[in-house]
This record gives C-alpha cells, structure tokens and sequence, in this order.
C-alpha cells in the first residue's frame, strides 16, 4: 500500500489510467499484464490519497482511519477480481454487499 496525496495519485492516475484527475485510490493487481505470472504470491499495489481520503471523511462525517480502511478494502476487493465500473450494475451491487460485510467484521472487532 502507498499513501500519496492528490498530486500523486493524481500522476499515477494519468500515467497509468489516462485520467488526469486525482482520485481516492487506485489498485493494480499483479496477475495481470505481461508479467502477471513473476510472483503468484503477491496480490498487487494499493494507492491512496490521504487529501481525498481526509476530504470525504470530513464530508461523511467519520473518522479519517475509517475512510483509509475503507479505501484499502475496496482497492484489495479489486485486486482480487471485484469490479464495479466495467462489469455492471450487478457487479457493482456484489462488490457493495462484500465491502459492507467485511467492514462490518473490522467494525466489531474493533479495528476501525
């Protein structure tokens, strides 16, 4: 995982997505691309935006280490396959329901 503000993932964004905006988080997952098979055993990279992350605790009206939790969770649900902007509406629904079941899990057990 890699904290960076919005100027960082900002670069990343445009060198790696073509979208030169900052954003939340972004994830790469290492199976894919040319060299997905080097290291079976790693999952991939996490980037987020501590400015963003900071901005949207403050508008959700949570604290700044839920909203960081949160973004990791849903940058690894990408990594390993969940994906709510190309594959659908149900897609996005499905990756929701795991997002809320696994926070609520780090919710109870006192970790965020």
């Amino acid at each position: 995982m890699v904290i960076t503000g919005d100027l960082g993932i900002r670069r990343v964004n445009r060198e790696y997505l073509h979208k030169d905006h900052p954003t939340n988080v972004i994830s790469f997952a290492m199976a894919e691309g040319e060299f997905g098979d080097m290291n079976p055993g790693m999952l991939g990279d996490v980037i987020i935006s501590a400015d963003t992350a900071a901005r949207e605790a403050e508008e959700g009206g949570i604290s700044f280490w839920s909203r960081l939790c949160f973004l990791l969770l849903h940058g690894v649900l990408h990594i390993t396959g969940y994906d709510h902007e190309r594959s659908g509406e149900a897609e996005a629904r499905r990756m929701e329901a795991k997002e809320r079941e696994i926070f609520a899990i780090l919710e109870r057990e006192g970790l965020v």
